[in-house]
């Protein structure tokens, strides 16, 4: 079978002849992602060096290193592309009749790669003053899989103080990162509702009439809902707030919001997997549910209300505070924490939920289950249902389900489920004025930057103020020209900071085309950009990035009033 490091990092059988189960519910126009010119040289002899009977299933080169994938198939089902017989010397003899160019993206082809999904959004004023403790937002994508996996969202709570912002990494498909982004809010908005509201909310839907609007989504016009499943979506969510409404009697009027957030995780997780558990009299829909429980994504919220900021985890995306000291410099602090093998709290707990005998496999290689790199994350019900729960579903389910040999697969060593939880590790902080921005982003970003770079150039480009370091060689032996190179580049970088108009997309520049030395190198930049849709999960992943800044005046007066 394929492995596909892109939108379906799953294994399939190559006598499958189905349609893969994790294809896109909505296939976003690859052409709006890499509107780019193809390096044809290179498109031409890797097109050469590999086959496969299913070229739709196949979207990378077999040779990528598994420690880029999240989801690693498992060796008894996975088969990669096999190659033409003596590809390598086919591909060295073959001759052209010109001597191959390079083909670098100009200036201007760069921006507009880089700027095609960027948002930006200002807080309003209120008779020329902001009272909110957010100014505004940034945030942007940078495709690496075709389609994207990652999802965006961003909503004001209309009903509650507060903004929602957070970013979500899907896994084997975008299905299910695609339900979370366009539900996840709803159902903490929900949670947050006082009894009263709630109760509002249920006698307008009892009585046919219009509906509170609960929030106010800020979004870029990429970012898409899905209108047939909004029905289904509704009246999950419905039982929901009838189940809050019959739990709360009225009388506390104090809502917690780390119980809230944890509840709206954990609540919508039950959904997915109950709705792929019912399934639904509409084929289109009873696939989707399907879809949407079988891939996976990790999820990384904020709520901000005044200097109240909350951050609710799950996976590894991550939440990092721009700190500006008194010296003017920046540093980090981190507000969320990794989900996986790395993080030593989350192997104790897994093995604590588990026999002793299942000590040594239930991570093996780094992974859940020798398969998975995030211990926490929504959908992914192959490690979280029953053997014979999954066999129902899946002898019931459509063809294209049954058919799939990747749903029909177990995980090695799956003895006592569930292995997986979309619980959320919130943690809380109370804003200062020091405290001048957040960053949200997917794992592709912290692959490539560390968190102190990553802060220092948001730092830098909200402020404008550069604290020049002396120029780090790192070892490399570097003449009296290259020197000079190097600072007329930092010179020639300072002058033109600011022809980014959004912070997130300055700070994709820099992950992207930062070279040895810490500067944008755009030959570099230009190079990664341009690499065919096969090639580029090769080299990075997706990145999702959301760039909160904060109001440090209103910060400062809820201090004074206190």
């Amino acid at each position: 079978m394929c492995v596909c490091p892109g939108p379906r990092r799953i294994g399939i059988p190559v006598g499958s002849s189905s349609l893969p189960l994790f294809s896109d519910a909505m296939p976003a126009p690859t052409q709006l992602f890499f509107p780019l010119i193809r390096n044809c040289e290179l498109s031409r002899i890797y097109g050469t060096a590999c086959y496969c009977h299913h070229k739709h299933l196949c979207c990378s080169s077999p040779y990528i290193p598994q420690s880029r994938l999240r989801y690693t198939p498992h060796p008894a089902y996975a088969t990669f592309c096999r190659p033409k017989e003596n590809w390598w010397q086919y591909t060295q003899g073959r001759k052209y009749a010109s001597t191959p160019q390079k083909f670098y993206l100009t200036p201007p082809q760069v921006n507009s790669i880089l700027k095609a999904n960027e948002y930006s959004f200002k807080v309003p004023e209120f008779d020329g003053k902001n009272v909110s403790s957010i100014l505004g937002f940034d945030s942007n994508q940078l495709p690496a899989n075709a389609p994207i996996e990652d999802r965006r969202s961003a909503a004001t709570c209309l009903q509650t103080r507060g903004m929602l912002l957070g970013v979500f990494d899907g896994h084997a498909g975008c299905a299910c990162s695609q339900a979370v982004s366009e539900r996840l809010f709803y159902y903490i908005a929900v949670s947050l509702l006082p009894h009263e509201t709630l109760l509002e909310i249920e006698n307008a839907v009892e009585s046919g009439r219009a509906l509170l609007p609960i929030l106010q989504w800020h979004k870029h016009p990429n970012d898409y809902f899905s209108k047939e499943a909004s029905k289904l979506y509704f009246n999950s969510l419905r039982t929901y707030w009838q189940e809050l409404i019959d739990l709360n009697t009225g009388e506390s009027t104090d809502i917690d919001v780390k119980e809230a957030l944890i509840n709206a995780f954990k609540r919508l997780d039950n959904d997915i997997s109950l709705e792929a558990q019912v399934g639904d009299p509409n084929s289109f829909l009873n696939y989707l549910v399907l879809r949407v429980a079988f891939s996976g994504a990790t999820a990384c919220v904020a709520h901000v209300d005044g200097v109240d900021l909350h951050v609710a985890n799950t996976g590894d995306s991550r939440a990092m505070l721009g700190v500006q000291e008194e010296d003017g410099s920046w540093s980090a602090v981190t507000l969320s924490n990794d989900h996986n093998a790395q993080n030593e709290r989350e192997l104790e707990r897994l093995k604590l939920e588990h026999p002793k005998s299942e000590a040594k496999s239930v991570v093996k290689q780094d992974r859940l289950l020798g398969l998975l790199m995030p211990f926490r994350a929504f959908g992914d019900v192959k490690f979280k249902w029953s053997i014979d729960l999954q066999k129902r579903v899946i002898e019931s389910g459509p063809d294209q389900l049954n058919d799939n040999e990747y749903t029909k697969f177990i995980p090695p060593n799956y003895h006592t489920p569930p292995y997986l939880t979309a619980e959320p590790e919130v943690t809380y902080h109370r804003l200062r004025p020091q405290d001048k921005f957040l960053v949200l982003a997917t794992d592709g970003l912290w692959e490539t930057m560390h968190r102190q770079d990553v802060v220092r150039i948001v730092g830098e480009y909200l402020t404008g103020m550069h604290h020049q370091q002396p120029i780090a060689v790192g070892g490399y032996k570097v003449t009296l020209g290259q020197m000079h190179g190097l600072l007329t580049e930092r010179r020639t970088k300072m002058s033109s900071v600011f022809e980014d108009q959004n912070a997130a997309t300055h700070l994709i520049r820099h992950a992207v085309g930062n070279n040895e030395f810490g500067t944008v190198d755009h030959e570099r930049l230009s190079k990664m950009l341009s690499l065919p849709e096969e090639l580029a999960r090769m080299y990075r992943d997706d990145i999702t990035i959301i760039v909160v800044q904060f109001n440090s005046h209103v910060v400062g007066a809820y201090q004074n009033q206190e």
